[in-house]
């Protein structure tokens, strides 16, 4: 029998209907009739809270963390100037240099982030690779623990705050970022779109801050000003040792969130992102590194919490209150970027249908799943409790986001290389730089693996293990169903020689092989010996596009006067809706109405077997992830009353 969408299963990986694009065809073209319309100025100010709220509250920590790993015998000045310099030099080359001038380039027609990136290079090469497939998983994996660790390390960090302000507060630091952290996830099924009109200019706001009460304190040491200067974070290198690349680990913590600029292309545009960064973003953050420095080696009894202790007492209280909304507002950034991560992961069969609700009429990116929002919240409680403080979670944080960046690089050289087709030695001379340095961060953060850093990678395992055994799970279910099936082509003569009886009205039987019968005609004409008076056979398929035009929507294959082939082909961000997709056969001379219409869907319930391919531990989890998986009615946005589901048992 067919597998078909119908069923708890999945199709096998996408259609290859996309061409790569090249560095000049897209990135500023505009996808959506919203872009159209925003301003350049709206886009730039809304990217602020959205793109970079996660970087934007890594000055938060990531000094006072670098530098504390040099503070065994105090600090003398040559190592706060050579933390504040890797701290500057750091964002120059990693966000600056390779994302904002080049990995931006690397869009997938205007869209972003590691699945893209997977799309891109899968649609270049022109089949699937195990290489790239496994590169795309693992970097996937790895932004989920960046999606966990964000929210605790960033609101634990701000709360933090209120130590400064009433050391008697100490007590109430984790019980109140965890009342925080459960209520800003309670809030996501309610929608974003409200909230996020103010991301930006708060956002915005509080990048102002930092640079106003960094630039102020400059004066206090104007020598720190020799951090501008590379030589200072060499010379640190060189002069440390084995202890620069402990400290480098939290040097790293400074462009955590670089890899929004990346995923959120496809909401701000690259132009917008780009003039952001380079206007306020870089040169906020680089005056607040400066001024925490500068404040240090005047007072250095300041090491206990730099940024805090910028600003002057009396605003202390408003600053903390600030900081805590600008962390909720990064963690916001990453629970959003997680939801449309695993949309994309859904609609790339790399994870079983989940449900899907859409928080917004007029904005089809504004979802909320509620089994992914649960899971990320657990995830976070367990590290707020189990780490208690900032310091201690920052040992964590590093490893997703550097083995995360170490795969972006990897697949873009593909790109480089196989979609924009330039030269072997070209592609290495671009990619190399950015993937030397990442490495030497990926392995100052390998150091901190037990005091913390098991945790991610634990997470990324665990995701890649998931979606590796539903890829492996699906793929034996197809190949079996297939074994077992009957061309559709060869039904068709059968059934014209049988005259079986007919039923008024259209059918239609979702599969994905449409070269063979569907399970559920195949179940209709046993159980039920009746045959609809027009049948339509439908694979819904995935891009490798983000988007998929009206007029590339829908292929029609007229096979005789019964029966129909349609394929329906979605982008790879786009929810499909089956109904809406079919009143477009319409100009092709199919003829739909949703009244006269029943859907025949397949569903199967699996049980183990010792010879299905995978060991029985991995049927298991297969199994329950088909239980998690959502209803295909829903998914596909079919009508309830215009659905029949037909059982069947199948061993995996």
């Amino acid at each position: 029998m067919s597998e078909t969408p119908g069923s708890n299963a999945v199709p096998p990986p996408p259609a290859q209907t996309a061409a790569p694009t090249s560095p000049d065809k897209s990135g500023d073209h505009d996808h959506t009739g919203s872009h159209s319309k925003a301003g350049f100025f709206a886009l730039a100010l809304g990217s602020m809270g959205v793109v970079y709220g996660d970087i934007g509250t890594s000055p938060l920590y990531a000094f006072r963390e670098a530098l504390h790993h040099t503070a065994v015998d105090g600090v003398t000045r040559a190592e706060v100037t050579g933390v504040v310099s890797l701290l500057i030099w750091a964002l120059t080359l990693i966000v600056t240099v390779k994302y904002v001038l080049f990995i931006l380039f690397a869009d997938n027609r205007g869209e972003g982030g590691t699945l893209s990136l997977l799309a891109l290079a899968q649609g270049a090469i022109g089949r699937r690779s195990a290489v790239v497939f496994v590169l795309g998983v693992l970097g996937a994996s790895l932004f989920y623990g960046d999606a966990v660790i964000t929210p605790a390390i960033s609101v634990l960090s701000a709360v933090e705050g209120l130590k400064l302000v009433a050391p008697g507060l100490d007590e109430v630091v984790v019980p109140l970022t965890i009342v925080i952290i459960v209520t800003l996830f309670a809030v996501q099924s309610f929608g974003t779109g409200k909230v996020a009109a103010l991301f930006g200019p708060i956002t915005t706001f509080w990048f102002l801050c930092m640079a106003v009460s960094g630039a102020i304190h400059v004066g206090d040491d104007p020598g720190i000003l020799h951090a501008l200067n590379p030589l200072s974070a060499v010379s640190f290198i060189v002069e440390h040792g084995f202890l620069a690349l402990v400290v480098l680990g939290s040097v790293f913590l400074a462009v955590t969130g670089a890899e929004a600029l990346y995923a959120d292309m496809g909401h701000f545009r690259r132009g917008p992102i780009q003039a952001a960064w380079l206007v306020l973003v870089f040169p906020a953050l680089t005056l607040n590194y400066l001024g925490q420095g500068a404040l240090v080696l005047a007072h250095p009894e300041a090491m206990e919490n730099p940024f805090f202790l910028l600003v002057p007492e009396w605003a202390r209280l408003p600053y903390v209150i600030l900081a805590t909304v600008a962390t909720i507002i990064a963690s916001q950034a990453v629970i959003t970027g997680a939801f449309s991560l695993t949309q994309q992961a859904v609609q790339l069969g790399l994870l079983p249908r989940l449900e899907s609700r859409h928080t917004s009429e007029t904005q089809a990116g504004q979802i909320y799943m509620p089994r992914v929002n649960w899971l990320i919240l657990a995830g976070v409680l367990v590290l707020v409790v189990f780490f208690q403080s900032s310091s201690a979670l920052a040992s964590a944080y590093g490893i997703s986001v550097t083995g995360e960046m170490v795969m972006t690089s990897l697949l873009a050289f593909i790109v480089v290389w196989k979609a924009w087709k330039r030269p072997l030695w070209m592609a290495v001379a671009i990619v190399a730089p950015f993937l030397a340095i990442e490495i030497i961060f990926l392995g100052a953060n390998l150091l901190k693996v037990m005091d913390g850093g098991y945790f991610p990678l634990m997470l990324a395992t665990l995701i890649t293990i998931t979606m590796w055994t539903w890829v492996r799970g699906t793929q034996i279910v197809y190949e079996k169903s297939h074994r077992e099936s009957v061309p559709l082509v060869e039904l068709i003569r059968m059934l014209e020689k049988s005259h079986p009886v007919r039923v008024p009205g259209t059918a239609v039987f979702l599969t994905s092989d449409p070269e063979i019968a569907p399970s559920a005609l195949m179940h209709n004409l046993k159980h039920n010996t009746v045959l609809h008076a027009k049948n339509v056979v439908l694979t819904v398929r995935v891009s490798t596009a983000p988007r998929v035009s009206d007029a590339d929507r829908v292929k029609i294959d007229f096979l005789n006067e019964d029966f129909t082939r349609v394929t329906l082909t979605f982008g790879y961000v786009e929810t499909p809706n089956v109904p809406k997709a079919l009143a477009l056969c319409r100009k092709q001379g199919l003829k739909f109405d949703i009244m006269s219409t029943s859907f025949f869907l397949n569903r199967r319930s699996f049980r183990a077997s010792p010879q299905s391919g995978m060991p029985v531990w991995q049927d298991r989890l297969f199994i329950a992830l088909t239980r998690m998986a959502a209803n295909a009615t829903d998914f596909y946005r079919i009508p309830s009353n215009r659905v029949v589901e037909l059982g069947q048992q199948f061993t995996v």
